[in-house]
């Protein structure tokens, strides 16, 4: 795509993705090495990046191109469909469709795609007029703040949780108020952000960070510090991330094939006196409009339309590899393979009509936007993190011993490689290909890559015992308890 010169960049490609990255000076500690760029081409981060260059492309292939974008309502250049707001059933699905594509794209193993923010931003900037409860400014703001990241296709993710210290207390009186992030003072252009954050999935090299709220604030004066939403670049003087090992080893994709490609990096957020001018701040100082900023913008709903199609493509992919696994060691024909395989099944019907349900029954909230509906997303949320837990265990089950030896890529090139044939064959697979396929289900559930997954899915919408409470709490079962109650009531 030909860019005008001087324009806003639309829907970004790879190339334009790294090339942004490589300007950045986004500041990262990781395993004793101090990054300050050249992120793009640190080993812990290269593959990842590139797969995620490769989603930008895909917004360019000629049969995705109109699924992933629309023309920009600003300047008419095509934008990703993730900032699209669905006015009509057609433009809501298009929004699925378009999660999908992205989703399928990495199995369902990636789990902060742009997608997932820009719905977020979608659903706040909609609800501008809720920002500008307490101060128009922060009306303006959201919305000229989101026109940005759809107009420069910029790379968003988010840090929302305190650090663990003391999970007897609150978090805003650990040390004494001083590890969560909160702000220390402001002047004339903004204010100043001292303190920690967790968990900035792909921060190292997103484009933006998101601090949004997270924990229930009271109302008092203690919480003010801590009550705020704003944005900052990555690479915001005072701002640096303190990133986990990768589970990406540098190996082949032969070796470690969902961990040299989709090892997204997670990170400790550390601002030192960070300044966010006034501009980039949404909301300061009011603990009331910080607990309501999902639920009263409908920004949740967008969310986890996202997050059920992405859960769809990962149960899809199990249910492939381990179908695969079932007919290469010849076990299917046991019915406690087929009982585990009729669970996984289950659970992708069960996603499939949750999504189609919540997309049927979608309504037009207060602020004019086609919204799905929220119980059957809330029931896919509840259920997927459970769910999923059992998936690393069925094929860690029907792999069993066959998963404890096995050999490299460079095994099946060296003196191993003919033994390797005859011994590690299987029913249906030649012994290197027994070995590829057995490499992948060892990434999808024994690795630390998988791990990682499995802890991923079951917090992805915090504890899972307080979303149930939440979810229990929120559900109207008024009209089933009158029912038992004429029920006992009749002659």
């Amino acid at each position: 795509m030909k860019r005008r010169k001087g324009s806003a960049l639309p829907a970004r490609t790879g190339a334009e993705f790294l090339d942004r990255l490589s300007r950045n000076r986004t500041h990262v500690e990781i395993q004793g090495e101090t990054l300050t760029g050249g992120v793009a081409d640190h080993p812990a981060f290269r593959n990842v990046v590139r797969t995620y260059a490769g989603l930008f492309d895909a917004q360019h292939a000629p049969e995705y191109r109109n699924i992933l974008t629309y023309p920009s309502p600003t300047t008419g250049d095509p934008v990703a469909t993730s900032f699209l707001i669905p006015r009509t059933p057609e433009d809501l699905a298009k929004r699925g469709q378009a999660f999908k594509v992205w989703a399928d794209a990495s199995q369902g193993m990636l789990g902060r795609t742009g997608d997932y923010l820009n719905s977020a931003l979608m659903a706040l900037a909609s609800a501008a007029d809720w920002f500008g409860q307490t101060d128009t400014s922060f009306s303006r703001n959201i919305v000229a703040y989101y026109e940005k990241v759809r107009e420069e296709d910029l790379l968003c993710t988010h840090t929302l949780i305190p650090p663990q210290a003391n999970r007897a207390q609150p978090a805003s009186q650990q040390a004494g108020g001083a590890l969560m992030a909160h702000i220390t003072r402001e002047d004339d252009n903004g204010i100043v952000v001292r303190g920690a954050r967790l968990l900035a999935t792909i921060g190292p090299f997103a484009d933006e960070l998101l601090v949004f709220p997270s924990t229930v604030l009271r109302g008092t004066a203690d919480d003010k510090p801590y009550s705020f939403a704003f944005a900052i670049p990555t690479d915001a003087p005072g701002l640096k991330f303190i990133a986990r090992e990768p589970f990406d080893y540098g190996r082949s994709h032969f070796d470690h094939p969902l961990g040299s490609r989709f090892d997204e990096s997670d990170a400790v957020v550390v601002f030192d006196d960070v300044h966010v001018p006034y501009e980039r701040c949404f909301t300061l100082g009011d603990p009331e409009l910080g607990n309501g900023f999902y639920t009263k913008t409908d920004a949740l709903q967008h969310m986890t339309h996202q997050v059920v199609a992405r859960s769809t493509a990962k149960t899809e992919f199990v249910l492939g590899l381990t179908t695969l696994l079932t007919e290469a060691i010849g076990i299917g024909q046991f019915q406690h393979v087929q009982a585990d395989l009729a669970e996984i099944i289950t659970t992708l019907e069960t996603l499939r009509a949750l999504n189609r349900a919540a997309q049927a029954d979608a309504a037009v909230n207060a602020y004019q936007v086609l919204t799905p509906a929220w119980p059957p997303l809330n029931t896919a949320r509840n259920l997927f993190p459970k769910l999923y837990q059992r998936f690393p265990e069925i094929l860690r089950k029907l792999g069993a011993s066959g998963l404890m030896a096995i050999p490299t890529e460079a095994d099946l090139n060296g003196p191993a490689a003919a033994d390797i044939d005859t011994y590690l064959q299987a029913a249906t697979l030649t012994g290197k290909e027994r070995v590829r396929l057995f490499r992948l289900v060892w990434d999808a559930s024994a690795s630390a890559f998988a791990s990682r997954q499995a802890l991923y899915e079951y917090y992805f919408f915090g504890d899972p015992v307080r979303t149930a409470i939440a979810y229990q709490a929120a559900y109207d079962t008024s009209a089933y308890v009158d029912r038992v109650r004429a029920f006992l009531g009749a002659d």
